[in-house]
C-alpha cells in the first residue's frame, strides 16, 4: 500500500506545482495588460493562449462592461487557491496515511 501512497503523493506534488505556476501566469498576464505590451510578441501570445480559456466563462458569468477593470483574473486565482487548499492537501493527507 505504500508504494500507492508514493505515486500519490508524487501526483499531487506535480499537480499542485502546475497549479503553482499557472496561478503565476494569470498574475504575470494581468500585470502585462496594465502596460500594453505588443500584442504580437510570441510570449503575450503564449500567455493569452494559456490564460483565456480560464477567463472566458468567468467573463461570461460576470460582465464588467462599465466598471473599468478586470476582476476574472483575481477570480480565477481564487478558484486556484481554494483547489490547492480543499482538494491537493487532502489528497496529499490521503497518501501521508497510506505511506
Amino acid at each position: 500500500m505504500f508504494v500507492f501512497g508514493n505515486i500519490l503523493s508524487a501526483t499531487v506534488e506535480i499537480v499542485d506545482t502546475l497549479l503553482h505556476l499557472y496561478m503565476w501566469t494569470f498574475i504575470i498576464s494581468a500585470v502585462l495588460s496594465w502596460v500594453r505590451p505588443d500584442p504580437y510578441s510570441p510570449i503575450v501570445r503564449f500567455l493569452y493562449q494559456i490564460t483565456e480559456p480560464a477567463l472566458r466563462p468567468i467573463r461570461r458569468l460576470i460582465p464588467m462592461q462599465g466598471v473599468g477593470l478586470d476582476f476574472s483574473p483575481v477570480i480565477v486565482i481564487f478558484i486556484i487557491i481554494f483547489i490547492r487548499t480543499a482538494f491537493i492537501r487532502s489528497l496529499a493527507e490521503i497518501a501521508m496515511r497510506m505511506r
